[in-house]
């Protein structure tokens, strides 16, 4: 995902690294690089190529107790659509 970011949105990556928001639609790019933001990207990145972050946060029993308690359910994909694993 940051390797597609840096390839197709130059302008998003500057000398302290990825800028705090842009909006590739209109051309807008922040100027500022938020330190805190940054880590945040590194841990969205790792869930996203495998799911490490997510599962670590659902073996806790409080965070699967709270998702439910907010309505949330286990995701089944239907027949014939890839899964999300």
């Amino acid at each position: 995902m940051l390797r597609n970011i840096s390839d197709h949105y130059p302008k998003a990556r500057c000398r302290y690294g990825f800028v705090d928001a842009f909006n590739p639609l209109t051309g807008w790019y922040d100027t500022d690089v938020i330190g805190i933001d940054l880590g945040i990207i590194m841990l969205m990145a790792e869930n996203a190529r495998s799911g490490f972050v997510w599962e670590t946060f659902m073996k806790n029993p409080e965070a699967r107790r709270g998702m439910a308690a907010a309505g949330f359910t286990d995701y089944e994909p239907k027949e014939g659509y890839p899964s999300t694993a």
